[in-house]
């Protein structure tokens, strides 16, 4: 079984692995999803969560860059990242506050990219995963935990088969700079 579901109970796990035996696991969450997200480049991705960001967090930090990053690898379990900063120039300090996303989000559903992005941007205020972290992230997404329960059972799948649920968008909407 997938380390991704190892905080989830017994009985939960038994109903993934009977899924994955049956070779339904991947049908569901498709059936959940049916299409990935519009968002394809590094502005967009910047866009969509600066969006977030001004919508929930108007009084927090600003975001100096938000950027897909193939670094990033959700078997090592980082599928995102924020970072900040200090930097010292002329008696003041600055800081810098940067949110990577590992490219596998890509392609797939928007509530997984939204899932990741409202985690990482609680970070802004929250530095620990504890209580007032969860509470932020429900009161930005009120499916938070059904997104990230679903993003673990797509990594699972992924893991295991190898079989990507969403396609990549065609490259040559990639290359004339169509974003949503």
């Amino acid at each position: 079984m997938s380390s991704y579901l190892s905080g989830y109970s017994e009985a939960t796990r038994a109903q993934v692995l009977a899924l994955q035996a049956e070779g339904r696991l991947g049908a569901v969450l498709r059936a959940r999803y049916p299409a990935p997200h519009t968002v394809r480049s590094d502005r967009a991705l910047y866009a969509y969560v600066a969006d977030l960001r001004q919508r929930h967090l108007r009084n927090a930090a600003p975001l100096d860059r938000v950027a897909f990053d193939a670094k990033l690898h959700p078997v090592r379990h980082a599928l995102g990242m924020h970072t900040t900063s200090a930097r010292s120039h002329g008696g003041r300090t600055k800081a810098r506050h940067d949110i990577r996303i590992a490219t596998v989000f890509r392609d797939m559903p928007v509530e997984f990219l939204q899932m990741i992005a409202v985690h990482e941007l609680v970070h802004l205020r929250e530095h620990d995963h504890g209580k007032a972290f969860y509470q932020l992230c429900l009161h930005m997404e009120p499916n938070y935990h059904q997104y990230e329960f679903d993003t673990r059972l797509y990594l699972t799948h992924l893991e295991a088969t190898g079989e990507k649920l969403w396609a990549p968008r065609d490259q040559s909407q990639e290359r004339t700079g169509t974003d949503a």
